[in-house]
């Protein structure tokens, strides 16, 4: 029974009956991003992995970099990105 849970929640499986389903389907979720391939935001390689909270490295160039808990990049992070990039833009022009 145990294997069958596992295969169903991923990471989340070794928690077994407790602390819900949604509980459980967020951490999944959660450290499936958190594992995934992350392109480097200075070489591009994708061998971004986390050092600690909200700390990233790079495998390929070993750029360090602060990103979010879980994820190199936030999606705040990345409308702060855009909204500095837009306001350079108007002043250039």
């Amino acid at each position: 029974m145990a294997e069958n849970t596992k295969s169903r929640t991923g990471s989340a499986g070794r928690f077994g009956a407790r602390y819900g389903r949604v509980a459980r389907k967020r951490v999944a979720d959660i450290e499936s991003d958190m594992n995934d391939e992350h392109a480097c935001p200075d070489c591009g390689a994708e061998r971004v992995e986390r050092q600690g909270t909200g700390i990233w490295q790079c495998g390929s160039c070993g750029y360090k970099y602060a990103g979010g808990s879980y994820r190199p990049e936030t999606p705040a992070g990345r409308t702060v990105t855009r909204s500095i990039r837009a306001a350079l833009g108007e002043d250039d022009e």
